[in-house]
């Protein structure tokens, strides 16, 4: 899944919505244009732009499986350098580095899918060298650990030994938690059944601006009646003098109308006999004799 960060600024609420791989995981850089998840540029404008954003009201939506830590802590940082209200709503597998920037909202303002898995784990990382140059990664990756883990503790009350031990479980690769269980170890603030907003159709976009259109003009709306159970929708209301003598002229018709029926002599196939292959031989030799 390609990266994408997207941002609808309008004047009550700015949505921002983070899918796919987060950053640009170092392997990645010199892929096809084609196939990168995105490039470092982008996401510094990305980044600069949510810094930018002047809306008191911030929702992020959040559908990822993780990706790059410096990436998803630039995010976090900016997030929560913003003069708002943050919301932040997980969907789906949110883990790893996607968990970071679920913790930029605002006081009880977490919010996870009730149908949404979490997962917090240890860092990770590909690398190569001699001794000195594996020794220094493995340093990283232990004070990146502790971060988290603080970034864990700050909105949850616990300690932060208590998110590292959750992270190193099942040999540092965490465990999946329920929206409940994340919810009980301090990681989201509350369950919601609430799914992300999706596109407006075009034809209803076109009917809401025309009721309010004819609602700016004064033009009432018609009213439109609701059919009583035990009348036909074709009977309902008053109609012309023309109209209702059709309709009760059609319904007699109907009522008088009977079943079509063949006569026995309008179908020959009634009075056909149909003989076996012996009879036709026989009654063949009866009209063979009669001539004799």
């Amino acid at each position: 899944m390609k990266s994408e960060i997207n941002i609808r600024n309008s004047a009550d609420v700015c949505r921002i919505e983070i899918e796919g791989t987060i950053g640009v995981p170092e392997e990645w850089q010199f892929d096809e244009p084609s196939a990168r998840v995105a490039t470092y540029e982008k996401f510094r404008d990305t980044v600069a732009r949510i810094a930018n954003i002047d809306s008191r009201e911030i929702v992020v939506d959040i559908r990822s499986t993780g990706g790059d830590v410096n990436d998803a802590l630039l995010i976090y940082d900016a997030l929560s350098a913003l003069d708002a209200h943050i919301t932040t709503r997980c969907y789906g597998y949110t883990a790893s580095a996607a968990t970071i920037i679920a913790q930029a909202a605002s006081e009880g303002c977490r919010l996870i899918s009730a149908n949404a898995l979490y997962l917090i784990h240890n860092s990770s990382c590909a690398t190569e060298g001699n001794a000195c140059d594996l020794e220094s990664k493995a340093d990283l990756l232990r004070k990146t650990d502790i971060r988290l883990a603080e970034v864990y503790a700050a909105r949850s009350g616990r300690s932060s030994g208590e998110f590292a031990a959750l992270m190193g479980e099942n040999g540092g690769e965490g465990r999946w938690l329920s929206p409940e269980e994340a919810v009980a170890a301090g990681l989201a603030d509350a369950v919601t059944g609430e799914q992300p907003a999706r596109k407006e159709k075009v034809t209803d976009s076109l009917a809401r601006k025309w009721d309010g259109l004819r609602s700016a003009l004064g033009i009432p709306r018609k009213a439109v009646p609701e059919t009583p159970e035990d009348r036909n929708v074709l009977h309902f209301g008053e109609l012309p003098t023309a109209s209702a003598n059709a309709l009760i002229a059609f319904d007699e018709g109907q009522r008088q109308t009977k079943p079509t029926t063949v006569r026995q002599t309008e179908d020959p196939s009634v009075c056909d006999i149909r003989r076996t292959a012996n009879e036709e031989a026989y009654a063949a030799d009866v009209r063979g004799f009669s001539r004799i």
